[in-house]
């Protein structure tokens, strides 16, 4: 057997194990990646290269970041104001909906459900309500703002690694309004969406204070981070290491600081990140990678251009609407790495400006997820938040907001993305 056809076993093998055993996802990858070096498809040289260690170094450091900083209570304060303020229930919601995605804009979507989900919890107590919507409306507000930004979740990091976007790039690109504008377009969309899911509730009431702020330098910490990754476009225009060296600067300062100020050691904290999580992203880079050397990446490219002929519109179509499918039951990270080189080709070959093609992906990727209570970590964790408190989330309940919040979205966001970059 072939190099190119073992890479392509060992590929559809894992990705099957993803599917099927969720849980063991990171093993999985891990045995692939190894597999592939062992049976001598690429050698250590080519998987260490075929890691992407500018994304590496945004995720860890931003995971360090946000762990602090969900610990500093600043969000969950933040959370307990807009809901004292709120005119009633319904606005509640939809304010603490709005705030889950402004924090996973820059926080990792579940650590943002994490921070979020304490306060939701509280009010459906006071209120006596099933909180079971509220906390699903809470993870897939999450999953749709994780894209709009350059340090937002994984996939925008992976986005911003294969085609050297920095921060700024999210924003303004080439000159034109970029995801980010695409995403807020869907994220109004969506709102209006949970408006009408939770008009019934409209009464009034007010939760008594209960967080205190322990500190607000996590918070100019994370502030610093946006400020520099924006400031860093000026220096690293091919976004090739400064997001990566900025954001594990960012999170080795936020592990020092919290040493200083509670005595806590280093190492815990450390351990407690998402190493898993880190080992599953650098086993997929290796995964992928053996697939783009061996050439099939390419084949696809061709395959899919072949199908769709030089109708841009209907590719464009197809890979917004394909990723969607497929990420509402397939963890968006090893889609997307896989589907971002088949992308920036299928582009190459119709001679169109990729950005087209890669926001689409992003956009089916992310938020695809959306739709089934396991397509992406954040809904995986609201349903385990949600089962401590005695509740249980049927299918059916998830998909009854998932499915209108998410057509909502992709729709708004996907004509956004066409008339801006067709």
């Amino acid at each position: 057997m072939g190099r190119d056809w073992i890479a392509l076993f060992i590929f559809i093998f894992s990705y099957l194990s993803f599917v099927i055993f969720p849980q063991k996802r990171t093993l999985a990858a891990f045995a692939g990646g190894f597999l592939l070096i062992f049976l001598r498809v690429l050698s250590w040289g080519e998987a260490f290269s075929a890691v992407n260690w500018n994304v590496m170094g945004i995720f860890v450091g931003t995971l360090a970041v946000a762990d602090v900083f969900m610990r500093s209570r600043v969000p969950a304060y933040c959370a307990e104001i807009i809901v004292d303020k709120a005119k009633n229930t319904l606005w509640a919601i939809l304010f603490i909906c709005a705030l889950t995605g402004f924090i996973s804009a820059f926080v990792e979507n579940v650590a943002t459900v994490l921070i979020v989900a304490p306060i939701a919890l509280s009010l459906a107590r006071k209120l006596k309500m099933n909180p079971v919507s509220m906390m699903i409306a809470i993870a897939v507000s999450s999953n749709l703002q994780g894209a709009a930004t350059l340090i937002g979740d994984p996939p925008s990091m992976l986005l911003g690694g294969v085609a050297k976007m920095n921060f700024g790039d999210f924003f303004l690109y080439k000159g034109r309004l970029s995801i980010f504008f695409a995403v807020e377009l869907g994220a109004l969309a969506s709102l209006v969406v949970l408006y009408f899911l939770f008009a019934r509730h409209r009464q009034k009431t007010r939760i008594i204070p209960v967080e205190k702020v322990s500190s607000w330098v996590p918070t100019w910490i994370l502030t610093g981070l946006i400020v520099t990754l924006a400031l860093s476009s000026f220096i690293d225009t091919g976004c090739e290491y400064a997001a990566g060296m900025i954001c594990m600067a960012c999170g080795a300062v936020s592990l020092f600081w919290d040493r200083l100020s509670t005595g806590r050691s280093v190492f815990p904290a450390l351990k407690g990140l998402d190493w898993d999580t880190t080992l599953f992203l650098a086993s997929i880079f290796v995964i992928i990678g053996a697939l783009s050397l061996t050439g099939w990446v390419d084949r696809l490219a061709d395959c899919l251009a072949g199908l769709v002929g030089g109708n841009i519109f209907l590719a464009y179509t197809a890979i917004v609407f394909f990723s969607v499918m497929v990420s509402a039951f397939v963890d968006n990270v090893p889609f997307l790495a896989a589907m971002l080189p088949v992308a920036m080709n299928m582009s190459l070959r119709l001679n169109i400006e990729p950005a087209l093609f890669l926001f689409g992906l992003l956009i089916g990727a992310s938020l695809g997820g959306n739709i089934t209570p396991i397509g992406a970590s954040a809904n995986i964790v609201s349903c385990g938040l949600l089962k401590k408190e005695g509740y249980i989330v049927r299918f059916g309940d998830f998909v009854k907001i998932g499915v209108p919040f998410t057509l909502a979205a992709v729709l708004s966001a996907y004509l956004f993305v066409w008339f801006v970059w067709k």
